[in-house]
């Protein structure tokens, strides 16, 4: 899994093949497949992966802010702040993890609810949440995509947006 998320990681999601995840560790493709049935499994072992650092990252990011009268404010700016910067940093896992339909059958129980559960918390309710993260998703994908005219102020975006779901 380290080899094939290191691979995703440096190249991109068309270089994560078998044949490719092979090379790099030193085997024959066949070889692959007594370890994974196929390259559907080797990715939703990624995005599992990808979730158990994202969870983590947005847990430390709550708890980090506090919590308390006035602190959910704070909680909400500093979870998108940990959104954006772990997507920014693994563009190629985060588009993984988040583009097309998410293989939950193939994820370890409990995951998805574990990575979401910061945002749920923050945001109050499961509406809320899905809102705070569909601007959030949007926003990185076209950041990511350089969707931006050269001079717009995204930390400017990104702090008018969490400050509409606050007033909300």
């Amino acid at each position: 899994m380290a080899a094939g998320r290191q691979l995703l990681e440096e190249e991109g999601l068309e270089a994560l093949t078998m044949r490719r995840l092979a090379e790099r560790v030193g085997i024959r493709a066949p070889s692959l497949y007594k370890h994974l049935p196929d390259k559907a499994a080797l990715e939703a072992a990624i995005i599992a992966t990808g979730f158990e650092e994202a969870a983590a990252t947005f847990e430390q990011a709550v708890e980090g802010a506090g919590e308390g009268p006035g602190k959910g404010r704070g909680s909400l700016v500093a979870l998108a702040a940990a959104y954006r910067r772990f997507a920014l940093e693994h563009p190629h896992l985060y588009r993984l993890m988040n583009n097309g339909p998410l293989p939950r059958e193939h994820l370890p129980a409990g995951l998805e609810n574990r990575t979401a559960a910061p945002l749920l918390r923050v945001a109050g309710s499961h509406a809320r949440a899905r809102a705070v993260w569909a601007f959030a998703h949007g926003m990185v994908m076209l950041e990511l995509d350089r969707r931006f005219p050269p001079d717009a102020d995204l930390d400017a975006a990104w702090r008018a947006g969490i400050a509409a779901f606050q007033a909300g």
